[in-house]
């Protein structure tokens, strides 16, 4: 095990002055307890597992070990970073050209499922010197020929565990043959199940074991255990506890896509501003559903697991378990999207008497007693819901377009448009954007962009529902 007093400077490691430069932009001086513990070791050359959970910063230090080594005049995919999805993978993407911010001619490709094949093919005929990308459509460019591996320096699996559960073994395998065996391998894992153990066991070269617990205290998260006796009394407990805390931001879990379905059309029946994330829904759909969330365009997000992990939703509130987690670990991972940098969250589960094992399993993991209480009193269902204080406006085009986010907020402030402050997160993808505003202006701001230019030319908005 590392030692965990190791200094948490990053002016004390030897890092190219390029990487010194993007940190002192981002802010960022001192390491949190993963990278004071893994950065070192990776940036000498050495093998790793490291076990640490969402937050705890664990992106840049694998991402300063490979752009380190990394040799921008040789155009060879040089690192390789797998994620378990497209969210993560898009997130991680993002970190990484932060710190590649300073090297010149850095070039990073992302490479996953939901979007079109042959322009990622086009792309890597130029090459790539690092790629993000999801198992199954890295596999599949290996497979036609589009992605060659042998140049690689460092193969980083980011979520492992994640990956296993989501049925990537065989993938995972196929890529990892097409690799040198003189590569570095990194491995990060939030849990480490016996399916972890044996794909480090088989990939790794004598590794280091790094652990970090996790980065939020048990004072800043508020527990609560609710009992219920069947479904129509879980989505009456939501409400009542929804109602109860009048909150713009709440994340609801359920194990199956058909409660989410279900809880969200419910939830929506009663005047919340809920949508949901589920495995049936279209990439598009997923991405816009994300948007909404994070913009405050919609106040609760029900989701399955997906969303536990390795997605950008900071600021969660309220999180509610809608039934117990399938596993402990999981269960940490949930009520973690709550309680972030430094402030309070409110996490509460609904149990029934047919989970007494699993709440057996949950009180083991978290060393509790765990007692139910009751859940806020009847008269919160007099109060409304509170609404979504912004709306989303999706505009007909984005960086293929030229298109920036500052051009954006110009055309929606210009004359007789809205205000600055009435203008929330902007998003800009490849075909389209999304811009956040106020709902008391909204209307106002869809005529200013469709009766007005934005870089000189007409676009189209609507809403996004």
């Amino acid at each position: 095990m590392i030692d965990s007093h190791a200094s948490d400077s990053f002016s004390e490691l030897n890092l190219r002055p390029e990487l010194l430069r993007a940190l002192q932009a981002l802010n960022f001086t001192r390491m949190t307890p993963i990278q004071a513990q893994s950065v070192p070791g990776i940036l000498e050359g050495k093998d790793l597992i490291a076990q640490a959970k969402t937050g705890s910063g664990k992106t840049a230090a694998f991402g300063l070990g490979l752009l380190q080594s990394l040799d921008p005049k040789w155009f060879s995919t040089q690192a390789l970073i797998l994620c378990p999805t497209r969210e993560l993978a898009e997130q991680v993407a993002s970190e990484v050209r932060k710190l590649a911010s300073q090297i010149e001619n850095v070039k990073l490709l992302s490479l996953c499922g939901g979007a079109p094949f042959k322009p990622q093919a086009a792309s890597l005929e130029y090459g790539a010197h690092i790629i993000v990308g999801t198992p199954g459509r890295v596999e599949d460019h290996i497979n036609r020929g589009t992605l060659h591996l042998d140049d690689l320096n460092i193969l980083v699996l980011d979520e492992a565990d994640r990956m296993l559960e989501m049925g990537f073994q065989e993938s995972l395998d196929a890529i990892i043959e097409q690799t040198p065996e003189s590569r570095q391998t990194l491995l990060f894992s939030a849990t480490f199940p016996e399916s972890i153990q044996q794909l480090s066991a088989h990939i790794l070269k004598n590794p280091q074991h790094v652990k970090v617990e996790s980065v939020h205290t048990e004072s800043a998260i508020r527990q609560h255990f609710y009992a219920v006796a069947n479904d129509a009394e879980r989505q009456k407990a939501v409400r009542l506890v929804l109602l109860a805390h009048q909150t713009t931001s709440a994340v609801v879990f359920c194990n199956t896509k058909r409660e989410v379905q279900e809880l969200t059309d419910d939830l929506k029946a009663q005047g919340f501003s809920a949508v949901a994330l589920h495995g049936d829904l279209e990439q598009r759909e997923r991405d816009q559903t994300l948007i909404q969330f994070a913009n405050q365009s919609a106040t609760v997000l029900v989701a399955t697991d997906v969303a536990a992990r390795g997605l950008d939703i900071d600021s969660v509130e309220v999180v509610i378990n809608y039934h117990l987690a399938h596993d402990p670990e999981v269960h940490i991972h949930r009520i973690g999207r709550t309680g972030r940098a430094g402030k309070s969250g409110f996490a509460c589960s609904l149990i029934s008497d047919k989970q007494s094992y699993k709440v057996a399993q949950l009180e083991e993991a978290l060393g509790i007693k765990i007692e139910t209480e009751d859940l806020p009193d009847d008269s919160v269902l007099m109060q409304r819901p509170i609404k979504a204080p912004m709306v989303t406006l999706l505009i007909d085009g984005g960086k293929k377009s030229k298109i920036r986010p500052g051009d954006i907020l110009g055309a929606l402030t210009g004359e007789g448009g809205i205000a600055g402050d009435q203008v929330g997160k902007i998003k800009v993808t490849a075909m389209r954007s999304y811009v956040a505003v106020s709902k008391k202006v909204s209307q106002q701001a869809l005529n200013q962009l469709n009766h007005g230019k934005l870089k000189g030319r007409k676009v189209r908005a609507r809403f996004l529902n």
